[in-house]
């Protein structure tokens, strides 16, 4: 029989850019959260940058079928869409604080009930400390939440909560890819491993 091995490239290349990312969402909510003063432009840009790369990793994850396929199992839609949404960011950077915030908080409340899903799947998995993952989950659902319905107009809370929710989130996503993404040198193809199945079968 054919010993067709999958390349871990696309899968190596979509956890690290997907753990990069993380880290610059998180290490963005940081800044924004001490420095409330940035200019709306200016966060527009970065957000808008983020949102590209990110969406981009999400779906190069997605194809890559990495052994758990935990991490990746929802991000073809949401990869589209934060691509689509970080596109839309940018033609107009200046102008889009509050959409930003609306946005924001509707991306993070999903991907906090899938990270909620995630968690579960990875409790089936026997990963010993998925309730860090659900932990993790349902407070940037908390968060998002907040974001989207905040309490006051104040343009300088509303960049502070936005960059809370973007550090968790980009916290979030990093334990995920960490705790979750497998990478397995000699991983076989599915179709190779159905057919080597049904060959045991016969």
């Amino acid at each position: 029989m054919t010993k067709t091995v999958r390349s871990v490239y696309p899968m190596r290349t979509a956890k690290t850019g997907y753990l990069t990312v993380s880290a610059l969402l998180a290490a963005a909510g940081l800044l924004l959260i001490v420095r409330p003063d940035f200019s709306a432009a200016a966060i527009g840009r970065i957000a808008g940058v983020l949102l590209i790369a990110f969406g981009a990793f999400r779906l190069i994850g997605y194809f890559s079928r990495d052994l758990y396929r935990l991490a990746f199992q929802f991000d073809l839609v949401y990869g589209v869409m934060l691509v689509t949404v970080g596109i839309l960011i940018l033609t107009n950077p200046a102008h889009l604080m509050t959409v930003l915030c609306v946005i924001a908080g509707i991306c993070v409340m999903a991907d906090g009930l899938l990270k909620l899903r995630i968690a579960a799947d990875a409790k089936r998995f026997g990963i010993a400390r998925w309730w860090l993952i659900g932990s993790g989950a349902a407070l940037t659902v908390l968060l998002g939440l907040v974001l989207l319905f905040r309490p006051a107009d104040s343009a300088a809370l509303a960049i502070r909560l936005l960059g809370a929710v973007l550090l968790a989130e980009g916290a979030l996503n990093f334990l995920t890819a960490v705790m979750t993404v497998k990478i397995v040198r000699n991983q076989r193809p599915d179709i190779i491993e159905a057919e080597y199945r049904e060959e045991q079968n016969q």
